[in-house]
C-alpha cells in the first residue's frame, strides 16, 4: 500500500487522515502540544532533524506523497518539507485553510509579525486579549499593559507583568468570548490569521464590542508549491497520484 506522510496538528490534517482511502497514512506531530488530538492511522511525534533528516525518512519509508497540513504559521517545518520533497522527488501538497477576511463593522490592523503587533499596541488600548500562541509571548513581555493570555499549554516564555492566563482549547462560542471580554474589560484583540471556524468567535465578539483587532499576517508560502484549501481538494490530489 502507498504511504502518505501528513505533517499534521490541524483539524484539516485529522480529516485528511480519515479520508485518505487506499493509503497507509502516517501523521507526524511536532510534539509541542501536551495532549494533542490524534488522527486515525499511524502517528509519529517529534522532528525529523531538518530537511536532510526528513528527506532520509521519506526515502527509508518509501513515502509516495507528502501533505503539509501544519498550522499556517509553522513556517520552519513547511520549508523543510519543500526542501525534502525537492531533494527526493516526492510529490508535495500544502493544505492550508484560507485566512480570515475583514467584514463590515470590523476594525483591523494587519501587521507582518508579532513584534509589529507589539509596537501597534502602544497606540491602542490598555487591556489586551492575546491569542497568538505560547511561543510568541516574549514579544509582549515588556509592555506596560494588561493582557488576557489564552494558550493551549502552559507557556515557558516570559509573560507580561500584568496578565491573566487561561489554558483552553477551541472551539469557542461568541457568547463565551463576549463574556471573557466583558469580565476583563478588554479593549483590544491580538491574534494570528489562523483561519477556520474553531477560534473565529473572538473576531465576531470583537466586532460586536467595537474593539480593534491587531491581525498578524501569515508568513508567505514557499514558491512553486502546489496548494489546496480544502480536504476534498487534497483527497482529489491523492487520487490523481494513485491513478497516475
Amino acid at each position: 500500500m502507498r504511504t502518505l506522510l501528513i505533517l499534521g496538528g490541524t483539524g484539516e490534517a485529522r480529516a485528511l487522515a480519515a479520508h485518505a482511502a487506499g493509503w497507509h497514512v502516517v501523521t507526524s506531530l511536532a510534539g509541542r502540544v501536551r495532549d494533542p488530538r490524534l488522527p486515525e492511522g499511524e502517528v509519529r511525534v517529534g522532528g525529523f532533524g531538518g530537511p536532510e533528516g526528513l528527506a532520509a525518512w521519506l526515502v527509508r519509508e518509501r513515502v509516495r506523497a507528502v501533505v503539509d497540513a501544519t498550522h499556517p504559521f509553522a513556517s520552519r517545518i513547511s520549508a523543510s518539507a519543500v526542501a525534502a520533497a525537492r531533494a527526493t522527488g516526492v510529490p508535495l501538497l500544502a493544505l492550508h485553510r484560507p485566512g480570515w477576511t475583514e467584514e463590515p463593522g470590523d476594525d483591523w490592523r494587519r501587521v507582518p509579525s508579532v513584534e509589529a503587533a507589539a509596537e501597534v499596541l502602544t497606540t491602542l488600548g490598555g487591556r489586551v486579549m492575546l491569542t497568538t500562541g505560547r511561543q510568541s509571548l516574549a514579544a509582549f513581555a515588556g509592555l506596560d499593559l494588561f493582557f488576557l493570555v489564552r494558550t493551549v499549554d502552559p507557556p515557558s516564555s516570559p509573560l507580561p507583568a500584568s496578565h491573566h492566563l487561561i489554558l483552553d482549547r477551541g472551539p469557542y462560542t461568541v457568547d463565551g468570548e463576549l463574556a471573557l471580554m466583558r469580565e476583563h474589560a478588554i479593549d483590544t484583540l491580538v491574534t494570528k490569521d489562523s483561519g477556520g471556524t474553531m477560534t473565529a468567535a473572538k473576531l465576531v465578539a470583537a466586532r460586536q464590542r467595537g474593539i480593534p483587532v491587531v491581525m498578524v499576517d501569515r508568513p508567505p508560502m514557499p514558491e512553486g508549491v502546489r496548494a489546496a484549501s480544502t480536504v476534498d481538494e487534497a483527497v482529489g490530489w491523492l487520487r490523481g497520484i494513485a491513478e497516475g
